[in-house]
Formats: structure tokens, C-alpha cells, sequence
């Protein structure tokens, strides 16, 4: 044990001292930061200003100068043209598209649009939202019925639900699924990329010690199992360390966030005031045009709050480490069995398989976490850490949550038992390629 404890100060203490290290440790959430609100930020403030001029050939002349344009988007009704004419002046007239409007524009795919370049998803949405709510009005229309637009306008009304749980203590708290949704999806996508990312630092190291010959030396005064668990629990220190930084440095921008977004008390207590105005003088409603967003902005960090952070880190940090232990124990065991990081390719596939199908099953987990398919892919070890992750901020039965575990650890145990039995034979083979065949038999030598 205490040749077990020296590997992993080894292991540890190297890694941490690395330049790579302090600066990912550093930089780690601010560049998650910037993945989850980089891609939010460019689609709102970096966009295309370029005018786009579209050609209207109406069948019907119904849409004649009804179809709303925007700063970008332009419309030049033509009459009297068929296709192919306006196809021939196309270039000539600088135009982007061509929207033919056919006779039946009931049909749903009567309506087409013609262009030499593929339109992006907010013309084409525009373009089919001017038609429908133009079609809508016609037909409205032949009822007959007086200031049919005032009535639309004033019974049109958006419901916002909010979704209170009720506890078995008989509390209550509010809930967010969109909330539980975001947190099940970063914890368990950051799982898919922890486990990949010190899985094959495990391998990386296993095979720089086997092809510099360095493990001849290290074998004579430890046993190959010891070894490995002692690269395995070294690099598994180095993770916990940077994860706990991690989640240091993101609870002290969330608290700075919060103390910069939300406003204090006596804001709330003007906007609740001002809201009250609105409401009784309706003329008024521009000015409480502020209040929704500040009240957001609280109901955002609320529902946080009330998500039990602490319980689903824990349950976080739980299934990191055992999906950690269970991959990592098989990427040494390829590590061991390969001369270069080239060769253990064909052995991947199979050990990344059900890390890439837990991805998948996890987007099908969040409309259904207590669905079948969730409950059994929760269950099995080689899923579990990322599809148990998906289910925990939607709630799980504590009695699935610990049979999960316990079959996630004893996992873990047998198929270090097993990588054990190849790793002590790869580690100390060199020049001949390893196959499954190969592998099989290693698991079975004896002592």
C-alpha cells in the first residue's frame, strides 16, 4: 500500500507542477463561461447587415405591399413576370431570391422560394410567418366580423407557467425544467469530456513509461497492479484537484453575477411599483418594460438555489470518479498492450462506444427521465455516470441512485481485476502486435 501511495505522489506532483496544468486550472471556467455564452452573444450581436433584395411573384395579388420587410430584408413585387423572365434578369436586377406565390397558396407546399444561394433559418422563417399570418387575415376576413384585427390583438394572451414540487416534508419549492435541463446536460457532457480527457493522460503516461523503458526499472521494485493503480488514483487526484478549483472559481462568478445582476431590495420594491402603475394605467406599460428582465434575472439565481447544488455536485463528483476509475483501468490496460499511441486506435472504438451512446441517450433522457430506456441505461456502469448525471436534477429514487452506485463500484473492481491481468503481461512486451485474440489469453495466465 505504501508503494501504492508513493506512485500516486509521483504522479501527482509532476502533473500539478506542469505550466498546461495552472493555466487550464485557471482558465477552465472561464473558457467554459465562454462556450455555454460565446455562441448566445454572437448570434445577438454579430450579424449579417447585408440587404437582401427579394423578388415577389404573387398569382393571387392578395399580397401586394403586405409582406412586412425589415432592415435587412427587402421585397420588389413584380407583375405581369413569369419565373423563367424574372429568372433571366435575375443577376441584372441584384436580387437574392425569388418567392413565388401560386394561385392555391393554401397548399402548404405551394408557396416556393428560388435562389442561387441557401437562405438562412431567419429569412426563411420570416418568410413563411408574413404568409401564414396574411393568409390567416384573408381568411378571417370573409366572417365578416368588425375590427377582427383589435379582437385578435386583444385576446391574444402568452401564459407563463411556473412549476412548483412539493416535497415529503410538505414544503415547497419552485422548479425550472429548462434549469434542470441545463444542469443535467453540462454535467453530464463535462463527465463524457473528464473521463475521455485523464482516460487517455492513463494511457499517455502508460506508454511513454513501456516505450522509453523506464517501467523495466519501476517493475523491479513494484508489482504491475500496484503500478497501475497508482498512475490511476495519481491522474485521479490531479482531476478532484482541478474539479474543486473549478467549482470554487465558477460558485465565486456566480456569486459575483448575482451580486451585480440582481438588483438590492429597494429596486425591486420601485419596479414592483412601477409594475402596479402599469397595470392600473395601461398607457404606462413602457415603462415597466424593465421589471420582467430584472425579475428574470432573480428568478434565474432562485431556481438555482432551490436545483440542491450541493446534492447533485455530490452525486457529480461520485460518478466522475467511478466512471473515471472503470474507463481509466481499461485505457491502461490499451495503453499496455500497444508500443504507440498509433496502435491502440483499433482498441478505442470499442472502450469509447458506450461513452458516445451515452450522449445520445442523454438527449432522450431529458424529455423522459423516468422513462425505461433512461432508468436501465442509468443502471449499467459503462452508461451510467453520464445518463445518472442527465436524471439527478429532474430527482431520482434514492434506492436507484444507490443500486447505481453499487453497481457502478463493483464494476469498477472487476475490470480492474481483469486490466490488471493484461497490463502485467503488455506492460513488459515490446515488438509484436497486440490483438483481442492476444488479449483474452492474457486476462488467463496465471501467476
Amino acid at each position: 500500500m505504501n508503494k501504492i501511495f508513493l506512485i500516486i505522489q509521483r504522479e501527482y506532483s509532476v502533473r500539478v507542477k506542469k505550466k498546461s496544468f495552472i493555466i487550464m486550472t485557471l482558465l477552465g471556467p472561464l473558457l467554459f463561461g465562454s462556450l455555454m455564452v460565446g455562441p448566445a452573444l454572437v448570434a445577438k450581436y454579430v450579424k449579417d447587415d447585408t440587404i437582401k433584395k427579394i423578388a415577389v411573384i404573387d398569382e393571387t395579388g392578395k399580397f401586394v405591399n403586405l409582406l412586412p420587410e425589415k432592415a435587412t430584408i427587402k421585397f420588389k413585387y413584380l407583375s405581369n413576370t413569369t419565373l423563367e423572365q424574372a429568372r433571366k434578369t435575375f443577376s441584372s436586377d441584384s436580387l437574392y431570391g425569388v418567392l413565388y406565390i401560386p394561385t392555391v397558396v393554401e397548399q402548404p407546399d405551394g408557396v416556393r422560394f428560388f435562389s442561387e444561394d441557401q437562405p438562412n433559418l431567419e429569412l426563411k422563417n420570416h418568410m413563411e410567418s408574413s404568409i401564414g399570418k396574411e393568409i390567416e387575415r384573408s381568411k378571417l376576413a370573409t366572417y365578416n366580423i368588425a375590427d377582427i384585427d383589435t379582437i385578435l390583438k386583444t385576446v391574444k394572451t402568452e401564459v407563463s407557467m411556473r412549476t412548483i414540487q412539493w416535497n415529503e416534508d410538505g414544503s415547497e419549492k419552485e422548479s425550472s425544467t429548462e434549469m434542470n435541463m441545463g444542469i443535467a446536460y453540462i454535467s453530464g457532457f463535462a463527465i463524457y469530456m473528464f473521463i475521455f480527457l485523464f482516460g487517455a493522460q492513463v494511457m499517455r503516461g502508460v506508454i511513454e513509461e513501456k516505450t522509453s523503458r523506464i517501467v523495466e526499472v519501476i517493475i523491479s521494485s513494484v508489482k504491475p497492479f500496484q503500478l497501475m493503480m497508482g498512475k490511476i488514483l495519481g491522474i485521479a487526484a490531479v482531476g478532484l484537484t482541478q474539479l474543486l478549483i473549478w467549482v470554487m472559481l465558477t460558485t465565486a462568478i456566480v456569486t459575483i453575477a448575482k451580486a451585480v445582476l440582481v438588483v438590492d431590495s429597494s429596486s425591486q420594491v420601485q419596479i414592483q411599483n412601477t409594475i402596479d402603475q402599469a397595470s392600473a394605467n395601461p398607457m404606462a406599460g413602457n415603462s415597466a418594460a424593465m421589471a420582467p428582465s430584472s425579475s428574470k434575472v432573480e428568478a434565474i439565481f432562485t431556481m438555482l438555489g432551490n436545483a440542491n447544488l450541493p446534492y447533485i455536485i455530490g452525486c457529480f463528483f461520485f460518478f466522475f470518479i467511478g466512471g473515471y476509475l472503470l474507463y481509466s483501468s481499461m485505457f491502461a490496460a490499451v495503453g499496455a498492450a500497444v508500443d504507440n499511441e498509433t496502435e491502440s486506435q483499433q482498441f478505442m472504438l470499442p472502450v469509447t462506444i458506450p461513452l458516445i451512446l451515452s450522449i445520445f441517450i442523454m438527449m432522450s433522457t431529458f424529455q423522459d427521465p423516468d422513462s425505461s430506456l433512461s432508468f436501465w441505461f442509468s443502471m449499467i456502469p459503462f452508461t451510467s455516470p453520464i445518463i445518472m448525471m442527465a436524471r439527478v436534477p429532474f430527482g431520482v429514487p434514492d434506492w436507484q441512485l444507490a443500486l447505481s452506485a453499487a453497481i457502478l463500484i463493483a464494476s469498477f473492481i472487476g475490470m480492474t481485476w481483469l486490466s490488471s491481468k493484461i497490463y502485467r503481461v503488455g506492460i513488459l512486451m515490446y515488438g509484436k502486435k497486440t490483438s483481442w485474440k492476444e488479449m483474452w489469453k492474457w486476462m488467463w495466465y496465471s501467476n
